[in-house]
């Protein structure tokens, strides 16, 4: 049975795959941490992962990204993989992620669901195929709660389509003291926060006299909990390296 140290545990996502996970027989959470120290499982909670003395197959972080400190420091002293589920890193924190995956296995996604993935894979698809005749905007929708904006999803659905142009293209997520026509190398990115939206994500192409949108919507958090799950049996003995949905999938 894979043992997990769940950091994060007391939020939204932390309680979806604890409860999940305690009626698993290939996995358990052995531990949790969080600034939130209540116990709501039958694992321990503690404040810091210093705390926690014992042994865990895989480290699972659905934290926050300015609450990174020492989680990669641990998973490198303990030789313990990571999966990272926080998003919104700055780059300081993505260049000690990559740092911190020369020694163990390290997988990291902006969002876990494997339809999100799909999305991405027609994006680039279409990226491919339209080319530079088409301009391209991300609208995302979440919950009023969310803390970073634009969310991880879309910026990993502005990377599946970059990856796809012949030219590199400029992200612009603010156009309100701009007046001049939209330039046609960028990809417009645009939060909106509000209710209890899980997330929502449309790719929209838009050319000359036609509009091509792909989108995805999740109705529960129960689809990022499955893509957790298959994450933590995925990334369990693995070598060192950064590994994310398309390795998964692959």
């Amino acid at each position: 049975m894979l043992k997990i140290l769940l950091r994060g545990c007391n939020g939204r996502m932390g309680r979806a795959v604890s409860e999940i996970c305690k009626n698993r027989a290939d996995m358990s959470v052995t531990a949790g941490v969080d600034i939130i120290t209540e116990r709501r499982f039958a694992y321990p909670v503690f404040s810091d992962l210093i705390e926690f003395s014992g042994k865990a197959d895989v480290v699972v972080d659905f934290s926050r990204p300015d609450r990174l400190d020492g989680l990669f420091d641990y998973c490198v002293r303990t030789k313990t993989p990571l999966v990272l589920a926080t998003t919104g890193l700055d780059g300081e924190a993505r260049a000690r992620m990559e740092k911190a995956a020369e020694s163990v296995a390290v997988f990291s996604s902006g969002n876990l669901s494997l339809g999100i993935s799909l999305l991405a894979d027609l994006v680039t698809r279409a990226a491919t195929v339209l080319g530079e005749d088409y301009n391209i905007e991300i609208i995302e929708r979440h919950h009023n709660q969310k803390l970073d904006a634009p969310s991880g999803t879309a910026q990993m659905l502005c990377s599946a389509a970059s990856e796809a142009l012949e030219y590199d293209p400029v992200p612009v997520y603010d156009r309100h003291e701009r007046t001049l026509a939209r330039p046609s190398r960028e990809i417009g990115i645009h939060s909106v926060r509000g209710g209890t939206i899980i997330g929502e994500h449309e790719v929209v192409f838009a050319g000359r006299d036609e509009v091509i949108t792909l989108s995805h919507s999740a109705l529960s958090r129960e689809i990022f909990v499955t893509g957790a799950i298959r994450a933590i049996r995925f990334i369990a003995g693995r070598p060192p390296g950064l590994y994310n949905m398309k390795d998964l999938l692959g």
